[in-house]
């Protein structure tokens, strides 16, 4: 294939530009922020699910709390109706000895029932603080996450600029080239390879190896305006005055 030296000269903007590219596509694709953000996203739902269990458990202590409290007034109200029953003087000898071991009872049942309340109180205390603990834990976790989002939101705010920039530069480079010359460089990037490089000092600069003496001897016979390849790594190497020939 033939090409006239400068459209050769071209692709190096070309592939200046590509290389741009693939810098700001590798930056997209790597930012230590989209690591962050998934970590922060786990714990995010960790600490919400604790958030929530501790909170269910929280519920179920206050729902045992009211049933406790209740039951302590169904035997409070028994046993003041009892001791109005006591005090009315219309019993008998054995209703009265009857009520009485039954006020015994209620009283017993009273006290068992407080410790237990008292118990349970002491247990939604220590529940209340560990709800509170996980609603502080939940904030710090959705903190670092929206820290770790708005970093990333910068940043893909100048990876876009870089991209829309370099795209542009892209478009304007493409109809000065001949097609069949950027077909060829095309089928490089296509293979994720470098399209074309300059050669520079007798090597390459796509694959970065020395040119051997044979390598140099047929670029230095070739035409100006033959595109040449690099047989180590297929690039179109573009020559100029730093090509050393």
């Amino acid at each position: 294939m033939k090409a006239d030296p400068a459209a050769q000269r071209r692709l190096l903007d070309l592939a200046e530009v590509d290389t741009e590219l693939a810098r700001v596509h590798h930056r997209r694709t790597t930012m230590p922020e989209l690591a962050e953000i998934t970590a922060a996203e786990a714990a995010v739902r960790a600490r919400r699910d604790a958030g929530v269990a501790v909170r269910t458990q929280l519920d179920d202590l206050d729902r045992e709390v009211t049933r406790q409290e209740k039951e302590i007034d169904a035997v409070r109200a028994r046993e003041d109706r009892d001791r109005k029953l006591l005090q009315g003087g219309t019993l008998n000898a054995k209703q009265l000895t009857d009520l009485e071991h039954e006020l015994h009872s209620l009283e017993r049942r009273q006290s068992v029932l407080e410790d237990d309340l008292l118990e349970l109180m002491e247990r939604r205390e220590a529940v209340a603080l560990d709800a509170q603990h996980a609603d502080v834990a939940r904030e710090k976790a959705e903190q670092v996450l929206a820290d770790a989002t708005h970093r990333r939101d910068e940043n893909l705010a100048d990876i876009d600029t870089n991209d829309a920039r370099r795209t542009a530069e892209r478009a304007k480079i493409l109809p000065t080239l001949p097609a069949d010359l950027l077909a060829q460089y095309e089928r490089r990037v296509g293979q994720g390879r470098i399209g074309a490089a300059l050669l520079r000092a007798r090597r390459c600069g796509a694959c970065r190896l020395e040119l051997d003496a044979r390598e140099i001897s047929r670029i230095r016979e070739a035409a100006a305006d033959d595109v040449l390849e690099c047989e180590e790594c297929g690039a179109i190497m573009v020559r100029t005055a730093e090509s050393g020939l």
